[in-house]
């Protein structure tokens, strides 16, 4: 059985299990237009107790981070809309998509994680931010490494996946992207965590921005492969939703614990360099070099250098 189809037997399980609880058949029993309103009521009641607790215990960065988190993860899901209306796209287009967002996303990692955090471990140890940030960075490194050895997934320009099928080539990829999209929501968190606005906001746009191509890389293979096409959009937007989840770890650890705040900065810094480095250049190359995918990359760093700058 492949992951997708793991996955749709666990939500299709839990699915049932929901459907047999009375409250849930006397909602679905209400005429369809009462219906929405009570379901959106309840959307919205939710999120009203998460958003307050967050808020009482943490403060307000806190629920900023975390909606930022938020948004930049539900970016996949945008990313993937076109999958409603294509089967496929340019190699040309979408290795530019691609080069773009690495360039967002290094000048993001640099402007908004490597100097603020040598800046913080400055303050917090006098002279050895430098060295603070270092140590935080190659601990990010190796952390997405071993996550890479241990979690079954697959590099998409792996040369060793001849005897993989089309769907579980694709079921690995959506592992790939799941499992690095988690430090990309750490990243955003620890960014507002440091209590500088303007850092996490410039950090989630990049975020949200490098999101977009990767949720079009999920949900285009798996339209080509015959899948529903809201379903194959679903399935990459639930890729981008662990960001939330990495995204609250980040902002409350480093309010709770401000000193760890340096060596969390470079931790971010050195997963998201390793995801640049390891998935997104070599993916804009893998059929050849793109000289345009080059020049998108340089624009994109130029791009988002110019908004941090703006922005501060």
């Amino acid at each position: 059985m492949t992951t997708i189809q793991t996955l749709q037997t666990f939500f299709e399980t839990q699915l049932v299990t929901i459907q047999e609880y009375p409250q849930y058949k006397k909602i679905m029993a209400l005429p369809k237009q009462q219906r929405w309103v009570v379901w959106g009521g309840i959307f919205l009641v939710s999120q009203f107790i998460v958003f307050g607790l967050l808020y009482l215990f943490f403060g307000k960065m806190v629920v900023i981070g975390f909606l930022a988190s938020i948004l930049a993860g539900l970016a996949t899901g945008v990313g993937a809309l076109p999958a409603l209306f294509l089967k496929n796209i340019s190699n040309r287009i979408f290795n530019s998509l691609l080069g773009a967002a690495a360039g967002v996303m290094l000048a993001a990692t640099a402007f908004s994680l490597i100097i603020p955090g040598m800046d913080f471990g400055n303050i917090i140890w006098p002279g050895k931010g430098l060295w603070i940030v270092s140590v935080g960075m190659l601990i990010g490194a190796l952390f997405l490494h071993f996550a890479d050895k241990k979690l079954p997934h697959l590099h998409i320009e792996s040369e060793n996946k001849e005897h993989l099928d089309s769907l579980q080539k694709i079921s690995l990829f959506i592992i790939a992207i799941t499992i690095h999209n988690f430090p990309e929501g750490l990243a955003v968190g620890v960014s507002f965590g440091s209590g500088n606005l303007n850092n996490g906001l410039a950090l989630f746009i990049a975020i949200a921005l490098q999101n977009i191509p990767e949720g079009l890389a999920v949900a285009l293979p798996l339209v080509g492969l015959g899948y529903n096409r809201w379903k194959a959009v679903g399935i990459a937007t639930l890729t981008g939703l662990v960001e939330p989840i990495g995204g609250l770890l980040g902002i409350t650890m480093v309010t709770v614990f401000t000193p760890i705040l340096p060596i969390a900065m470079g931790f971010a810094a050195g997963a998201m360099l390793f995801v640049i480095s390891e998935e997104i250049i070599p993916e804009t190359h893998s059929k050849g070099r793109s000289r345009c995918a080059t020049f998108a990359l340089m624009g994109g760093f130029i791009m988002m250098m110019l908004l941090d700058n703006l922005l501060g």
